[in-house]
């Protein structure tokens, strides 16, 4: 099943990533940055409906000088208390938050259209394939303006060894199917329940993209294998 994800990643396709029964227990859409268009974010909104968002690998992330929005928060706190009140600090599932910045591409109009959307993540994808070589924060700043409508969540930066969330599993996946790791997702809900898709529903909807779906502990079991092999070569 595995080895299919990552051949629709490196298509252009989605992938349908469930993280685990003891996380969130949610499955989120999948799809690598570069090959994003309005088509595919109109789907992400309209057969997933959750946050569209992008998982940004931890050395992309440093290059590009993303920090967390909880760090921003804790620097701004004693000028805006209320950054201090609503601290995240009691997250049901997780110790802390990937969110990072928000942004929009500079040639997008108000940003949250499609199509503005689409070319804001397709440009990520561009800007992080040559982020993961160096830094490049000013040309960043030429390209993409925050605040904006597309959600930026910054990896762990031990990957699946420090977190299991959708950011990292996603990331992790990328990576090992070859193609820039930065993604975005998007969670699957339930319009009918007001949840979150559970597993069968979710599993309709893989069938509906012509695509698969795996867990994290898939992507985990095979990503310790890739870095081991990776370290001794």
């Amino acid at each position: 099943m595995i080895e299919k994800a990552m051949r629709a990643l490196r298509r252009g396709r989605f992938v349908l990533l469930h993280d685990s029964e003891e996380r969130e227990n949610e499955v989120d859409l999948v799809i690598a940055c570069e090959r994003v268009t309005a088509k595919r974010v109109t789907e992400m909104r309209t057969l997933a409906g959750g946050l569209i968002c992008v998982s940004v690998h931890p050395v992309a992330a440093r290059n590009l000088g993303l920090p967390y929005m909880t760090e921003i928060y804790r620097e701004a706190k004693d000028k805006f208390r209320v950054l201090e009140a609503t601290r995240p600090d009691d997250i049901p599932y997780d110790e802390r938050s990937a969110f990072s910045i928000t942004v929009n591409h500079r040639k997008t109009f108000t940003g949250v259209t499609d199509r503005d959307r689409a070319l804001t993540i397709r440009e990520l994808g561009r800007i992080g394939r040559k982020a993961m070589r160096r830094e490049i924060i000013d040309e960043f700043g030429r390209s993409f303006r925050s605040p904006g409508h597309v959600h930026l969540l910054r990896a762990a930066d031990g990957l699946l060894r420090e977190r299991r969330g959708h950011t990292e599993l996603s990331v992790a996946l990328a990576e090992m199917a070859g193609v820039t790791p930065l993604v975005a997702i998007c969670e699957v809900l339930d319009g009918g329940t007001g949840r979150a898709a559970d597993l069968r529903k979710a599993k309709r909807l893989a069938e509906l993209l012509n695509t698969t779906m795996i867990s994290g502990k898939e992507i985990a079991d095979l990503w310790r294998g890739w870095v081991e092999k990776d370290r001794n070569s």
